[in-house]
């Protein structure tokens, strides 16, 4: 009882950190749509990173990165992480170096005021719709074709179970194929203490962190199933070889 308590209470802390912080940076977040692409990008996750490095602390949120030397100059990539908690975001947008966008959800888009900056960071999809897939898809590329780097979550939903990973989807692995850019397996681990899938108006402090792997390269004969399946073995290996250092 205690710790629901807590984390009910932390929640309502939290959420007036998160909007009062936001506030602050939302003007320049939203004057960077003066802009042209991919400069619009880069100087809107710059603020989000400043941004987070108010928020994340205030919320006792201490964040670990590992293997930023693993990007190089001149690449960009298509970042693979798993998802275990709605905090994912939050971390793997500002964590990743340089320009990104990440897909989405059409949901949050009408949330007054954040909906603006949801929608600045991310490439839309309605996951219902077969026309706004097919245009997510494309966005993408083009998002790839101007230099920045694309996050997905290959899961699609949530992992709420005690595996490691769930089954990966294939659109992620479609887009190396057609676009040729190398895939980043990235691990996120312990955002689900903080906000669990299992708990409703939950939030409580943890120390979380982000690790990107090796990159994956394309081969010539390589098919979008195989590309998916060295990455899918590459963060299960890395999950098991080191959750219990991580959490």
């Amino acid at each position: 009882m205690f710790k629901r308590i807590f984390g009910f209470l932390w929640l309502l802390w939290s959420a007036v950190i998160f909007i009062s912080t936001m506030l602050i940076f939302w003007i320049p977040m939203w004057a960077v749509k003066f802009h042209p692409e991919p400069k619009r990008t880069d100087i809107f996750m710059r603020w989000i990173r400043r941004w987070m490095a108010v928020f994340l602390p205030l919320a006792g949120i201490r964040m670990t990165v590992t293997g930023r030397e693993k990007y190089k100059s001149g690449e960009n990539y298509i970042i693979t992480c798993n998802h275990k908690s709605m905090m994912d975001v939050p971390l793997s947008s500002p964590g990743i170096p340089g320009a990104n966008k990440t897909i989405a959800k059409m949901e949050l888009v009408k949330v007054p005021l954040f909906g603006m900056i949801y929608r600045r960071g991310s490439v839309l999809v309605d996951r219902k719709s077969d026309a706004s897939r097919k245009d997510a898809f494309n966005r993408m590329k083009q998002a790839l074709e101007l230099g920045m780097h694309m996050c997905i979550y290959p899961e699609g939903s949530r992992n709420k179970t005690d595996k490691p990973l769930n089954t990966f989807h294939d659109g992620a692995f479609r887009l190396a194929l057609q676009t040729r850019k190398p895939v980043m397996p990235t691990v996120i681990f312990n955002t689900e203490k903080v906000l669990p899938s299992d708990k409703s108006f939950y939030f409580v402090p943890a120390k979380v962190s982000m690790h990107f792997l090796d990159p994956i390269y394309i081969k010539e004969d390589d098919t979008a199933d195989s590309i998916k399946e060295r990455v899918f073995e590459v963060m299960e290996k890395f999950i098991l070889e080191n959750k219990s250092k991580w959490t």
